[in-house]
């Protein structure tokens, strides 16, 4: 309120006063500093993924579900759902938004009050009774449900939950968490997780971290424990349900290992996977220690030619060559535990994974990173492969093979000229001051001249920013 003249008060005058006091406030008033969470953490690519105005501490997920009944039946299956979330504003908040899509949620109780909310396509908007301040941590309780059914990205491709006959594949790069619990749906807000998830008995329900406690079975349904302790951006949760075959183990390194594989695929990729502790120790020496409690796959039969590098449990469908899984595995280094700022700076995650698979091979004694970069070269200048600007491909170019492919090269061809002391002080020191977070572009490339001591400016923009094959650099 601003303050009144002392002068009007000193005249003595009682009416002078009374009117003073009677004067109307609204039209000198503050405006009151609570707003509404914006509806999209501001990626240009996906407007509406993830939120503003909070920060996600923990989600913790009760999770229910019944697979898909036998063909010829609709592939549906049903899910009901309790989300705790922990979260804390960070602005003063008269209203904020989760993502959730394709699922109904029914109440919703902030600091343990009921809540109002509406819900559109993407977006579960929820006004609290009491507003919330700035810095002052809360808890959302969402009770959720519905049909689920076999959702698809922009590209067309399978992602999110994912309904199968026996189960669920759930993967959902870029922004498909939503579709199986209400979320802060963009990489910069990282959280903790915690899983209970309920299925029918015989069927093996698999998450991110490690089983916090022993499954159990009560009435014909089981229900797992997973805990998952390190900030983890939410494209990389699962949750998958098959009937797996468990194999648990201790990798070279100490990293507890927990394989989950349907049995039709207990043959080559159960033989590829067996490689991983000799993949941990090699990956630590170039990046650092593993940075997770645990490491694992997931190997599912009932879709074609998907691998996604989900935090702790890689997901593999039908196939795991050794190829992949390297690659996957790289990725918890790079792209899980250094995540992409903006999803324009996936090249950077699917870049170092490449390159890491390169120089996997070079080290079992196949092709050096120096012949697969030489190879790459030979590609035409007039080739459609090099009419992408990696750094920027675009929302429909995340998965396109020069983001994969350029990528790599443009780091080896960094390698050779800042050379190999430079590159892996470079590697090492973006996981150290990175880790946890969400890395871009820019970081990357200040970073390659801070350790360099060169100026990269026209390399990087050769590499990765000119959409023609580069010539000189």
């Amino acid at each position: 309120m601003p303050s009144r003249r002392r002068t009007a008060l000193a005249l003595g005058s009682a009416v002078a006063a009374i009117a003073l006091l009677a004067a109307p406030i609204s039209a000198t008033a503050e405006p009151s500093p609570y707003t509404t969470g914006a509806d999209g953490a501001g990626d240009p690519y996906f407007p509406l993924a993830g939120n503003g105005g909070t920060d996600v501490l923990h989600y913790d997920l009760d999770l229910d579900y019944t697979p898909a009944p036998p063909d010829p039946a609709p592939i549906e299956g049903h899910l009901d759902g309790v989300a705790t979330i922990d979260l804390v504003p960070t602005q003063n908040l008269s209203r904020f938004n989760l993502d959730l899509r394709g699922l109904t949620a029914t109440v919703v109780t902030v600091s343990g009050k009921p809540a109002t909310f509406t819900q559109t396509d993407n977006e579960l908007a929820i006004t609290p009774t009491k507003k919330l301040k700035a810095g002052k941590k809360t808890q959302v309780v969402v009770t959720y449900g519905g049909t689920t059914t076999r959702p698809t990205d922009i590209e067309g491709a399978l992602y999110g939950w994912v309904t199968t006959r026996d189960g669920a594949m759930v993967v959902n790069e870029p922004e498909g968490s939503g579709t199986w619990f209400p979320v802060n749906d963009h990489p910069t807000d990282k959280a903790t997780y915690s899983f209970e998830i309920t299925v029918p008995e015989g069927l093996v329900a698999v998450a991110n971290g490690l089983p916090s406690d022993p499954a159990t079975t009560v009435d014909g349904k089981s229900t797992w424990y997973w805990d998952a302790p390190d900030p983890m951006a939410a494209y990389l949760a699962t949750a998958s349900v098959g009937d797996y075959v468990v194999d648990e183990y201790v990798a070279e390194n100490g990293t507890p290992i927990f394989d989950a594989v349907d049995p039709a695929r207990l043959g080559a990729p159960s033989e590829d996977l067996a490689l991983t502790s000799d993949m941990l120790v090699f990956f630590e020496s170039l990046y650092g220690p593993y940075p997770f409690n645990s490491y694992g796959a997931i190997v599912d039969d009932d879709s074609v030619g998907y691998a996604l590098e989900t935090q702790t449990r890689s997901f593999f469908s039908r196939t795991a060559s050794e190829g992949t899984v390297a690659h996957e595995l790289a990725h918890q280094w790079m792209g899980n535990h250094v995540s992409p700022h903006r999803w324009a700076d996936i090249w950077l995650n699917e870049g170092w994974a490449t390159y890491s698979t390169w120089m996997w091979t070079e080290h079992r004694g196949g092709d050096t990173a120096q012949v697969s970069f030489a190879d790459y070269l030979t590609i035409p200048a007039d080739d459609p492969e090099w009419d992408l600007a990696i750094a920027d491909p675009g929302p429909l170019g995340l998965f396109a093979n020069p983001v994969y492919d350029r990528g790599a090269a443009t780091l080896h061809a960094l390698r050779v000229k800042i050379g190999d002391e430079e590159f892996f002080e470079l590697a090492q020191t973006w996981v150290e001051r990175f880790g946890g977070g969400t890395a871009s572009t820019a970081d990357f490339i200040a970073l390659s001249e801070e350790v360099s001591g060169q100026d990269l400016e026209a390399f990087f923009d050769a590499w990765i920013y000119t959409p023609e094959k580069p010539v000189s650099w």
